[in-house]
Formats: structure tokens, C-alpha cells, sequence
């Protein structure tokens, strides 16, 4: 790799030392003050830190974290590779990541939707990974057709190969610029924001996993590589069982996206496949945690369709924590709760906390799902009987949960 000239050099230094200062004071990971503190001093830090690197941009409403933790863990056959592993996904984050794996000949970053066009000009990432988009944060991120526009202009005369769900109808037209996309077929369980065409505005046909503009021209390509219930089939038709760790459907999408990720760097599936499976939990999530005899496995869910995923890899067996707050991070509307069907709830035990319990008990009774409402997490705990149950938990509830038992990992 090119030695950084002298300014970024320093910039990186300082960088890293101030993500290493706030890591010994327990003020938090790092993985965010570093670059800023790296950007202060070098505005262009991010661009001399990503030359001569093969870096892939991860981005999607969910399943970014993880998605990048599998790509990450396969692409590690070929070498060493810089990532933002605890979802710093913003311009900071991503220096921080880069500073800190200087020589990583590789890189894998999860890039909020947000700020994708600006980190692939910036950095110049010969890959990037679409997987889905659905209403999320709206009073930040804005309208999904407008993210999905963006993107579109973003991709538009570059050369990066891009790697993008097909069954997404939004993915999709977002990643058809592009001058080379690998389509997958990664599978929509949430379809409530795709059933007008963002071509024409006209109506989705669906039969199956097959789409279709009613009004024109605009439908689902064929894909390369397809999820088959528990299988991936590789672009030569070939089968290939995921049977990783992670739990739920969702992750088996994220699974056959990074192996299609993989591929393109160039490690077929027979080697990255094994790495796939040594990944059991990232940055908290699926990460069982034991107080007082009670085990509780940790689930994130940050909107409709996040909540519906994590539905799927709930237990309907045990007694279930719901906690939700309404910070920055979490996006401050709560309305989005009415968009989720609580009703599969019913006939479990359910204990409401968080900052906003009252938001999430209004929508829970109007459901007829009885529930236990709860000052905080610790008391919710403490009222379960010995054994396991499951936590569902938004953005900054499920970092104050994770804090709670050491930021369990």
C-alpha cells in the first residue's frame, strides 16, 4: 500500500490514540471519536486511508451488521481486513476502522443508507452489497424511494460490481445503474413498502417470489444466486446448505449474500462456507446472557420489518421482555409500532419496558396481547422464573441491556 502522506499520518495517529484513550476510560468502543478526531485533522482522511485497498460498502435498513460480519469472516482466507465491527456506520466510523487496520490490504464497511453515496465517492469501493429497504428513522433518513434514488445516482457511471437482493423491488431499482450487479434472491418478508412500482409509481404484481410492474416495463431480474429455504445456489446451479449458527430465515439471506460478496473477491463458497459457520453472535445480538438463573437471548429489532424477523427466531415457548426507547439513534416517532402485528404474541407471558413503554403498551392492547408493564429491565428480569427467555429490544434499549451484563459480544 502507498505510505499516507505526512498530514494523514499524524491525523490517523491522533486518531487512534483518542479511540484508544476513550476505550480505557469505559466512555465507549472508540469506534467513533477516533475519526472524528482523524477527520478534524485531515478532512480527506477517509480517501487516503481507503487507496489501494479492495474495499466492500455494506448497506441496507437491516441486517448490515451482521451481513458484513459474515462477509468478513469469509473474506479473512485471503488476509488480513479492516471493518467497523461494532456498526459505527457513519464517515467517522469508517476512518476509525481503516486507521485502525492501516496495513488490511482489505476492507469491509457497513455504510448507513444515508451516507452510502458520499462514503462510495469518497472511497471509491470496487463492491458494495444492497440487501433491503424499509421505513426506518423517518424523521432522519426520510422517505425509502428517496434513499433508493440516491443510490441509483450514486451507482450510475461507476465502476463498482454491485451485489444486490432481486426480491427487493427498491433494491432493486436502485442497484439497476450499476454497471455489473449479481442478483441474489435473498427473499422479502416484509413487503408493506413495495407494492407500487418506484419506476412508474404503478402497482407490484407478486406471484411467489416473482414481481412485476403492472404499468410497465419494470420487473424482477433473474438471479445469480438463490436462498432455498436452508440452502444457497451458487450462479453453476450448485447446492450448498447454510447451516450456520445465527439463527432465522433473515440470517440465512444475509449468509448467501456474503457468500456472493466472497465470490467476488474471489473465495468460492467451499471455503467460505466454513468461516461462515464459526460466527455465533455479532456485536451483542443472538448473545445469551444469565442473571440469577434466568438466561436471556438478546434480539435487536429497530422497525416493522426488523420486528418481524425477530418474531421468526423468537421462541414461542417462553416468556418474551419488549423494551423500547425513542433517542436519536432510535429515531424519536414511535408510530412505527402500529405497523407491527403483535398479535403473535398472544398466549405467552409479555413484559413491556424501556423508555417508551407506554407507546409500546397502548399498541399491545389494542392488539388484546396481555402484558406485564415494567419500570426497567432489571425488574422485568428479576420477575421471570428460573430458565430462558427472549428479549426484543430497539437500538439504544439493546445497548443499555448489553451494558447491563459488560456489552456482552
Amino acid at each position: 500500500m502507498t505510505q499516507l502522506p505526512l498530514r494523514a499520518q499524524l491525523a490517523s495517529a491522533l486518531g487512534r490514540s483518542a479511540a484508544t484513550l476513550s476505550r480505557m476510560t469505559g466512555r465507549g468502543d472508540g469506534s467513533v471519536i477516533g475519526g472524528r478526531v482523524g477527520l478534524m485533522l485531515e478532512p480527506d482522511l477517509l480517501r487516503k486511508l481507503a487507496r489501494d485497498r479492495k474495499l466492500a460498502l455494506v448497506s441496507a435498513t437491516n441486517g448490515k451488521t451482521t451481513t458484513t460480519r459474515l462477509i468478513v469472516s469469509a473474506l479473512l482466507d485471503l488476509g488480513e481486513v479492516a471493518t467497523n465491527a461494532f456498526g459505527a456506520n457513519m464517515p467517522a466510523g469508517h476512518v476509525s476502522a481503516l486507521s485502525q487496520h492501516k496495513h488490511a490490504p482489505y476492507g469491509v464497511l457497513e455504510v448507513d443508507e444515508k451516507y452510502l453515496p458520499e462514503v462510495l465517492d469518497t472511497t471509491g469501493a470496487s463492491v458494495v452489497c444492497l440487501m433491503n429497504l424499509s421505513r426506518d428513522q423517518m424523521d432522519r433518513a426520510a422517505e425509502i424511494w428517496l434513499l433508493a434514488q440516491k443510490w441509483r445516482r450514486a451507482l450510475s457511471g461507476k465502476p463498482t460490481h454491485v451485489i444486490a437482493n432481486c426480491d427487493d423491488p427498491l433494491v432493486t431499482w436502485g442497484a439497476s445503474t450499476a454497471a455489473s450487479v449479481t442478483w441474489v434472491a435473498g427473499g422479502q418478508r416484509w413487503k408493506e413498502d413495495s407494492w407500487c412500482c418506484p419506476e412508474c409509481g404503478g402497482p407490484l404484481d407478486r406471484k411467489d417470489s416473482f414481481w412485476a410492474c403492472r404499468e410497465c416495463t419494470f420487473h424482477r431480474p433473474e438471479p445469480h444466486w438463490v436462498l432455498d429455504d436452508d440452502q444457497a445456489i451458487d450462479p453453476r446451479g450448485q447446492r450448498w446448505l447454510l447451516d450456520i449458527q445465527l439463527p432465522g430465515s433473515a440470517n440465512r439471506s444475509n449468509a448467501v449474500m456474503a457468500l456472493a460478496v466472497a465470490e467476488t473477491f474471489g473465495v468460492p463458497v467451499d471455503r467460505a462456507l466454513p468461516r461462515l459457520r464459526e460466527v455465533t453472535s455479532v456485536a451483542g445480538r443472538y448473545t445469551m446472557v444469565e442473571r440469577d438463573g434466568r438466561h436471556a437471548r438478546l434480539l435487536l429489532a429497530k422497525n416493522p420489518a426488523g420486528w418481524l424477523e425477530a418474531f421468526d427466531v423468537a421462541d414461542p415457548q417462553l416468556p418474551i421482555i419488549l423494551s423500547v426507547n425513542a433517542q436519536g439513534p432510535d429515531g424519536r416517532d414511535t408510530s412505527w409500532l402500529w405497523d407491527v402485528d403483535y398479535r403473535i404474541l398472544r398466549g405467552r407471558p409479555v413484559f413491556v419496558t424501556g423508555e417508551r413503554r407506554l407507546d409500546l403498551a397502548l399498541r399491545l392492547d389494542v392488539a388484546d396481547v396481555p402484558f406485564t408493564l415494567c419500570g426497567s429491565f432489571t425488574e422485568a428480569l428479576a420477575m421471570q422464573p428460573p430458565g430462558r427467555v427472549d428479549v426484543i429490544a430497539n437500538y439504544t434499549a439493546f445497548q443499555q441491556i448489553r451494558s447491563e451484563f459488560g456489552r456482552a459480544v
